[in-house]
C-alpha cells in the first residue's frame, strides 16, 4: 500500500522523482608508490576519466604510511557517463545486490574483487590483480538545498530517499535483482 502512494506522489509531483546524482569508483590501497599509479590508470581505463589520488591523513606505523602520501585513487561520475558505467559494473556483479547494500539515506555500495569481472575490460600485466568499491548516490530536485554556499538548510524527511525507495528505483530503472 505505502509503494502504490509512493508511487502516485512521484506521478503527480516532479519533485518526488529519483535521480542517480552520482557515481564514485574508489581503490584503497594500504601503501603508497607505484601501487597508486597503477590503480589511477585502472580508473582511467574504466571511465575514460581523470582520477584524482587520494592521501593519507594520519600516520600508521604498521602499514609504513605517514601523513601526505598518496594511498588510493577515485574518480567522480555524474549523468550519462555515470548511468554508462554502472550498468557496466552492475554487469560484473550480474545484475544482483544484496539489501544490505542499501543504506538508510537512498544510497548504495558494492565490490568488485577484480576488475577482470568487468566486460570489456582485458587483464593488463602492468596493473596485475586489483578490485575496487562502488558507491552510488541517489536524489531528488530540492537536495541542493544542503550544498549551496548561502542560506544552506537541511532536507526536510519527508523528502528524504529511504531504503525501500532506493531499492525501488535500483529494481526499476537500473533493473537489479535484490
Amino acid at each position: 500500500m505505502t509503494g502504490d502512494k509512493s508511487d502516485k506522489k512521484s506521478k503527480e509531483n516532479p519533485m518526488r522523482e529519483i535521480r542517480l546524482s552520482k557515481v564514485v569508483l574508489n581503490i584503497g590501497l594500504k601503501e603508497s608508490g607505484e601501487k597508486v599509479e597503477k590503480a589511477v590508470k585502472l580508473l582511467n581505463i574504466i571511465t575514460n576519466k581523470k582520477p584524482t589520488k587520494t592521501y593519507a591523513t594520519r600516520k600508521a606505523r604498521t602499514f609504513k604510511i605517514r601523513k601526505g602520501l598518496p594511498i588510493g585513487a577515485k574518480v567522480t561520475l555524474r549523468d550519462d557517463d555515470a548511468k554508462k558505467v554502472l550498468v557496466t559494473l552492475l554487469k560484473a556483479k550480474d545484475n544482483t545486490l544484496k539489501e544490505r547494500n542499501f543504506d538508510n539515506n537512498g544510497n548504495f555500495s558494492f565490490g568488485i574483487h577484480e576488475y577482470l569481472e568487468i566486460p570489456g575490460i582485458k587483464y593488463d600485466p602492468y596493473i596485475g590483480m586489483m578490485g575496487l568499491n562502488v558507491t552510488v548516490g541517489l536524489e531528488r530536485r530540492g537536495f541542493r538545498i544542503k550544498r549551496r554556499k548561502l542560506r544552506k538548510a537541511k532536507v526536510s524527511k519527508n523528502h528524504k530517499i529511504t531504503k525501500e525507495e532506493a531499492i525501488d528505483f535500483a529494481r526499476k530503472e537500473l533493473g537489479i535483482n535484490i
